[in-house]
């Protein structure tokens, strides 16, 4: 399987609505943390995650979280 690009060594903070969002897998977003469609033509899909209320949340920004799509700190290691 195909490494990810690393979009950004830190989660992104973002305020998130109750909705269902598409988190970047592939790192090539230029929307980060979302899904733009750059993936395309990859074997990386991007990742449905439906918010049932609003919250603030760090998504992932290495592509490398074992939860995603919220970070664990493991670009802390990269």
């Amino acid at each position: 399987m195909a490494e990810p690009t690393i979009a950004q060594k830190a989660p992104y903070g973002v305020a998130l609505d109750a909705k269902t969002y598409f988190w970047c897998r592939c790192g090539k977003s230029q929307k980060q943390p979302f899904c733009d469609g750059a993936h395309k033509g990859s074997e990386f899909v991007p990742l449905k995650v439906e918010i049932g209320a609003p919250k603030k949340a760090f998504l992932c920004g290495c592509k490398m979280t074992k939860n995603p799509p919220f970070c664990d700190g493991t670009h802390n290691s990269l």
